[in-house]
């Protein structure tokens, strides 16, 4: 497709599976946001920021037709209709395979078991301004997702008029003044509400979208270098302060670690660094990459049900209880991801309306009934 960059989908997919494994971990050691497990596994605490990733990558996405097009959208209303087409029918299926996992084998943990209005709230994707007993720990921030949305257009006009500054301005100004006049607010760790440090990631995002319209000098800017040198400081916060004071401050780490991120995109989308952009456009990346919403939106349950039912009451806590709750549920969880993508997203990502989806199925539908003939008169002959 025109508007996909090499490289991208890979990023997207490591960071659905990076939170796969984090779950292995969550659920494993207790003490969350204290690192109760092995060091050598800390770097699997921080699930929050494969988030934060998504968020800046969805940016990214998005703006890459309309950066090429002087910024134009194309018509909003055509924007709502392609983005509901692509993100509902996969959300609808997975809360409902949710509802029916918590209902009828485990809930969610921290959550009584969904109710009416459960499905109410998140069907119509208000879990972050509407509380409900929750379905599937996930799905916050999809109705995050949903809420950048509505404000795509607006940055993309002010891009437009304005200039990046500007944008940048827009959504920075207020987040950081959110933060600074309601502290409590901005160091909670909470899997609902609106969480308003995303605009600027999102906005992040879009800006680097940029990159794909402009000329051969900037296209030749040391991208990845400029990444890592972003990156850096965010690190040493991080390994420093410890997982505990960074759950905490995640407004601000959230905020800190888009730049680094809007940057590797940018070196991606200039084939940079080559040994990365080849190894995230083999195959298996890109495959996974494809399916990484499927693969976002269903292992919560997945792990769930694999580390309380199959593993907590046979094998010993701790390390022993969390390699065999990797071993099963990560394979598990992707191939169980694959299978409901290609019924509930891949469909909806090749065809863009009903009636295309529909004359697909008819063809398919034809051929295997061309084919079962075709076997029944060869058996005949």
């Amino acid at each position: 497709m025109a508007d996909r960059v090499e490289g991208v989908d890979g990023i997207r997919g490591l960071a659905a599976l990076y939170v796969v494994m984090h779950h292995c971990w969550l659920l494993t050691f207790h003490g969350y946001p204290a690192d109760t497990g092995p060091t050598w596994l800390g770097w699997l605490l921080y699930g929050h920021l494969a988030v934060v990733a998504f968020i800046t990558v969805s940016g990214f996405s998005l703006a890459i037709s309309p950066a090429r097009k002087g910024w134009q959208l194309g018509g909003t209303g055509r924007f709502a209709l392609r983005r509901a087409w692509r993100i509902l029918p996969p959300y609808w299926a997975a809360l409902a395979f949710s509802l029916v996992i918590a209902w009828t084998v485990i809930p969610q943990l921290h959550s009584g078991p969904p109710t009416g209005r459960s499905v109410l709230v998140y069907g119509l994707l208000l879990q972050d301004v509407v509380t409900a007993p929750i379905p599937n720990g996930a799905f916050w921030s999809i109705a995050v997702e949903a809420e950048l949305y509505f404000l795509f257009p607006l940055l993309l006009l002010l891009r437009r008029r304005a200039g990046a500054v500007a944008v940048l301005a827009a959504v920075l100004v207020p987040v950081i003044a959110f933060g600074v006049l309601d502290p409590a607010a901005a160091t909670a760790n909470k899997l609902t509400w609106i969480a308003p440090q995303f605009a600027p990631l999102f906005a992040v995002g879009v800006l680097g979208a940029g990159v794909l319209a402009a000329g051969d000098r900037i296209r030749r800017l040391p991208w990845p270098w400029l990444a890592a040198l972003a990156a850096a400081p965010v690190l040493v916060l991080i390994v420093a302060n410890g997982s505990v004071w960074t759950v905490n401050h995640y407004y601000w780490i959230d905020l800190a670690v888009a730049p680094a991120i809007a940057l590797l995109l940018a070196a991606v989308a200039t084939g940079r660094p080559a040994p990365l952009v080849s190894l995230l456009n083999t195959g298996p990346m890109r495959s996974l990459g494809t399916f990484s919403y499927s693969l976002y939106l269903i292992h919560v349950p997945i792990v769930l049900v694999i580390s309380r039912k199959l593993v907590g009451p046979y094998v010993a806590p701790g390390l022993p209880a969390f390699l065999v709750t990797f071993a099963l549920a990560v394979p598990i969880s992707v191939l169980a991801a694959r299978l409901f993508a290609a019924v509930f997203e891949i469909p909806f990502q090749r065809y863009r309306s009903w009636a295309a989806l529909r004359a697909a199925v008819q063809a398919r539908l034809d051929e295997l009934r061309a084919s079962r003939s075709a076997r029944a008169a060869a058996r005949s002959t």
